[in-house]
């Protein structure tokens, strides 16, 4: 058996090389452990974490009450599957869907297999309550999305790396233009579609921001059309952006959510920071109309509502309200792109700074098959900070909304400092 603890972060890597399969292409740094916002690797070294796992540790890493909540309940029950009851999974179910203001919750695992299951719910819906032809339901999908990678999700796709090699692809979707209400208006003249699923920003895309009124006339062209407008929030949700949901709008996170938004999709789909990142706990919301168009047997997952979810899902929840995380990433988000901008405007590297909250990016001046992202995000990761290129040329930054303002700060003058120093 391998002592891990006597292991070079170099002997880790070739650890993963060697047995692991080759679907991933990580920065070269064995992250060992982590508290708060920052993470230390094999060897002791501190940075600062600019990825937050894609947003699944909002609530910085290995938060003692969600951590907490993890460990007693593993003491008392585990798994019972949803061939019988169990007594943590009733308070969840009612927790989170005061907490979103919604009439049922369909709870999953992984982000991915919430959208799969927002996917089948809206043409389940399409079938039984709209009235659509059997097999004729069509969903429409925002090119440059990324929902994840079954074969039904990047059958959406028009990223070639996730689409290369997998054909053939799964039929009934329609993939328009991100941002283009007009694209949109026109397929909704067809009467057999049941749905739009969106991004309210696409976080892989390179945090692509739309016009401030997209998401509200989208909805509002939805429910125009009855079709049913799916918010795929599992990266944006949980306060990253500032407010609860990024769908929300024109609220107010300051004192809790006021339950006004400007946008209530039909079905929300949640994940990553629902268990800040202790446990994979995804979740589809929607209102009774629509969800108890799936009957018993239709849909399921072993794992799906465990108690050990449950618990950790309440917990993190508990933590972004009582902390009030959206608004600091709020706060933090604004001073963060101001120092960004200010960089921009003295540096010919980076051409475009766009986010919200505290989820960022900075578009650097070259191709998108270019090395200069990766290489700045290397020099990062040798000044202790870690980020990662999204398509090529662009870096997100998306820290844990723990972070204070002095390490905010902070980590401004590591990016400054790195780019500014930086050589091709």
């Amino acid at each position: 058996m391998i002592d891990q603890s006597t292991l070079s972060s170099k002997e880790l890597m070739q650890l993963e090389d060697r047995y692991g399969a080759h679907n991933y292409h990580p920065l070269p740094v064995v992250i060992a452990r982590g508290e708060g916002a920052v993470v230390w690797d094999a060897e002791g070294k501190q940075y600062y974490d600019f990825l937050s796992a894609y947003s699944a540790v909002n609530q910085g890493h290995c938060h003692p009450r969600i951590v907490g909540a993890l460990k007693e309940q593993a003491d008392t029950l585990t798994l019972t599957s949803r061939a019988f009851y169990n007594d943590k999974l009733g308070p969840y179910e009612k927790y989170i869907t005061e907490y979103f203001a919604y009439d049922k919750v369909l709870p999953m695992n992984t982000g991915v297999e919430a959208v799969e299951t927002a996917l089948k719910l809206c043409r389940k819906w399409s079938y039984d309550v709209k009235g659509t032809p059997a097999n004729q339901a069509k969903i429409i999908f925002a090119s440059g999305n990324f929902h994840g990678r079954t074969m039904g999700v990047i059958s959406a796709s028009v990223d070639p790396s996730s689409t290369k090699g997998f054909g053939p692809y799964m039929p009934g979707y329609v993939i328009i233009p991100y941002n283009d209400l007009d694209a949109l208006k026109k397929e909704l003249e067809d009467p057999n579609v049941a749905g739009f699923i969106v991004e309210p920003i696409q976080g892989e895309a390179g945090v692509v921001v739309p016009d401030e009124n997209y998401l509200p006339d989208a909805y509002h062209l939805c429910k125009a059309h009855n079709v049913l407008f799916i918010a795929d929030e599992v990266q944006t949700g949980i306060a990253r952006t500032g407010k609860l949901l990024a769908t929300c709008g024109n609220c107010n996170c300051e004192k809790g959510c006021e339950r006004k938004p400007e946008i209530r999709p039909d079905i929300l789909i949640l994940g990553k920071a629902l268990s800040g990142g202790v446990f994979p706990v995804s979740a589809v919301l929607a209102d009774d109309e629509i969800m108890l168009a799936i009957k018993p047997g239709e849909h399921g997952s072993t794992f799906g509502g465990n108690p050990l979810a449950c618990a950790v899902a309440i917990a993190a929840l508990e933590v972004v309200k009582e902390e009030q995380l959206a608004e600091n990433a709020e706060r933090l988000g604004i001073l963060f792109r101001q120092r960004m901008q200010q960089l921009a405007d003295k540096s010919d590297l980076v051409t475009l700074v766009r986010g919200k909250g505290l989820l960022n990016a900075i578009v650097i001046n070259d191709t998108e098959d270019s090395k200069t992202a990766w290489n700045i995000c290397m020099a990062l990761r040798d000044n202790g900070l870690l980020a990662k290129p999204t398509h090529g040329n662009i870096i997100r930054f998306a820290p844990p909304l723990v972070m204070t303002e002095r390490q905010i700060k902070e980590c401004c003058d590591i990016i400054e400092n790195t780019i500014m120093n930086f050589e091709a």
